[in-house]
């Protein structure tokens, strides 16, 4: 089928679709939802068999969804409407909830359901809960209806149409979102948060200022007059609460184009004033028989310069442990996506600030590099992008969830070259030619394809404490295999041959001699990208390397069908 992603953004779930469906030799073209003008241009150029509303923020025209079948993607379970689904779910504390596909009408989410999936509720964020169980949902909803489409459904044939339930919500208020920490208890701030985190985000003032507050967690144990900040720990800052305390990690100014910073870098001179104290999650380290594990979960897997400091600090502390195997677990939502460009939009100066995080990263991944003693292992668990799946690259295996997306490349960062040693780590993986196309086309990619192109290893379920559990058995599975020795010296022989080809310093150099013409040079893509990024502020169009319907080349390249 010709299938139209229509979106808002290339987000998460939209990029998880376009890899399943790619994947199911399906032709896929995205189009962001700029005006009705552009998405009648493209449905006309495209000519779809389908259009699937994967993240909207507005209507569809009706001339639109009158000439193609639209589906919409609700995250809410049958009957509920409006656009603040997942939040009011968060907000009530629904024990179950899911993701509707709904046609497009002429009522908000009121059209026929083509498909639903349910789940139960976890104690997380918004944003976590949206890249997990919704995305999971959204992508089962989607190919059922496809295989209902091909089977020769129409509308006529959904099981009902989605206003049988209940009326439309509102939009999620600001008054639905503001705390009062002298006043609220800790679960009801957890709870606010949560439902906000990623965007909005909550209200609260902290040291005298209101701000929008993301990425809070619980901190037992620890209790003060309501409002008070009593400890600090990594990025996170814990304030009392009338019951408790809780951690909250980010904050941002409350207003538009806003930079989300870590509470400690924005409230600095306060925090240095506050015990350090452990509880917010952070880098952790485990063993198990012969395996230690790494875990790193830094909120929206951006490491700044001090993370991969401390980061590099704990695996050097890792390797004087007795293990023959070392898994770096990242977090449960990203494994990484390379530097953090928010503290560097921040910084005094932008550019200098890159180049010591970029150096910092490299650090690290040259350290993973040249580990001899013991095989490492990198278990992505969540998604990673751009110079974090890159990082991936440098241990000696590659583990992935079923569910995972990657991102391997770096020009839709204003043309950005990139560095953790990519130019010898994906090539000696994939082969010149298929790391040229990766960097070049710049499509996300999932399993199956990281698989067949020896980016992948392993392949890992998708379940939470299924994944755990398979990553610790795999790992000493790994370190107890009769041939782990064999393993360890071709291991340990290969880098010592490629070093002698050319030595590892000399790729960094390269790399690096290219970053500072991004970081310091007369093209300010890369400074206007990344200041587009980190403030949200929207596409003017869709890139080329995603709408395939604009650009036959582009077609041609990625050797989709016409």
């Amino acid at each position: 089928m010709r299938i139209l992603l229509l979106c808002h953004s290339f987000n998460s779930l939209t990029q998880r679709l376009h890899v399943e469906l790619r994947e199911r030799g399906h032709l896929v073209s995205v189009e962001f939802d700029i005006n009705d003008a552009v998405t009648r241009d493209a449905v006309a150029l495209f000519s779809p068999d389908l259009v699937v509303a994967s993240f909207l923020k507005r209507a569809i025209p009706e001339d639109v969804w009158r000439r193609v079948l639209c589906l919409i993607v609700h995250p809410g379970v049958r009957g509920d409407r409006g656009p603040s689904a997942l939040d009011w779910a968060i907000l009530d504390g629904a024990p179950r909830w899911g993701v509707t596909l709904i046609e497009a009408t002429a009522e908000l989410d009121a059209g026929p359901v083509w498909a639903w999936r349910e789940f139960p509720m976890r104690t997380a964020a918004k944003s976590s809960l949206y890249r997990h169980e919704v995305t999971q949902a959204a992508l089962a909803c989607v190919l059922e209806a496809i295989a209902r489409i091909e089977a020769g459904a129409t509308a006529a044939s959904a099981a009902q149409t989605n206003t049988a339930l209940s009326p439309l919500r509102p939009l999620c208020s600001r008054a639905h979102r503001t705390l009062d920490l002298a006043r609220d208890k800790s679960e009801h701030v957890l709870r606010v948060v949560r439902s906000a985190d990623g965007d909005p985000g909550a209200i609260a003032t902290l040291f005298g200022r209101t701000l929008r507050v993301f990425d809070a967690h619980p901190a037992p144990g620890l209790a003060g007059e309501p409002g008070e900040p009593l400890a600090q720990c990594g990025p996170a800052i814990a304030f009392a609460t009338a019951d408790g305390a809780v951690w909250i990690g980010h904050v941002k100014q409350d207003g538009p184009r806003q930079l989300k910073l870590p509470a400690t870098h924005v409230f600095a001179a306060q925090a240095a004033a506050l015990p350090c104290l452990g509880g917010y999650p952070t880098i952790g380290y485990a063993e198990a028989g012969g395996a230690g594990f790494l875990a790193f979960p830094f909120y929206n897997g951006a490491m700044g310069t001090q993370a991969c400091r401390d980061l590099l600090a704990a695996y050097r502390e890792a390797l004087t442990r007795p293990t023959r195997v070392l898994v770096l677990m990242g977090g449960e939502d990203f494994w990484s996506n390379g530097m953090h460009l928010g503290l560097i939009e921040a910084a005094n100066s932008p550019a200098e600030e890159s180049w010591a995080n970029i150096d910092a990263i490299d650090d690290l991944a040259q350290a993973i590099i040249e580990t001899r003693d013991r095989l490492t292992v990198s278990a992505l668990r969540g998604n990673a992008g751009a110079g974090g799946f890159f990082l991936a690259l440098a241990a000696d295996e590659v583990w992935m969830g079923e569910q995972v997306v990657a991102n391997p490349h770096y020009k839709d960062m204003g043309n950005l070259y990139g560095s953790e040693y990519w130019t010898y780590l994906l090539p000696r993986r994939v082969g010149p030619a298929n790391a040229q196309r990766l960097t070049e086309i710049r499509w996300p990619i999932g399993i199956a394809e990281a698989e067949r192109l020896g980016l992948a290893q392993r392949r890992l379920p998708a379940g939470r404490d299924a994944v755990c559990a398979e990553v610790k058995r795999l790992a000493n599975e790994l370190a107890n295999a009769p041939d782990f020795a064999e393993r360890l010296a071709a291991k340990q022989a290969r880098r010592q041959a490629d070093e002698l080809a050319q030595p590892l310093q000399s790729y960094r150099d390269a790399e690096l001699d290219r970053m500072r013409r991004n970081f310091f040079g007369f093209d300010p893509s890369y400074h206007v990208a990344r200041y587009n990024f980190i403030r949200k502020i929207g596409k003017s169009h869709t890139p080329l390397t995603l709408a395939l319907h604009r650009s036959r080349r582009r077609r041609a390249a990625s050797g989709q069908p016409e």
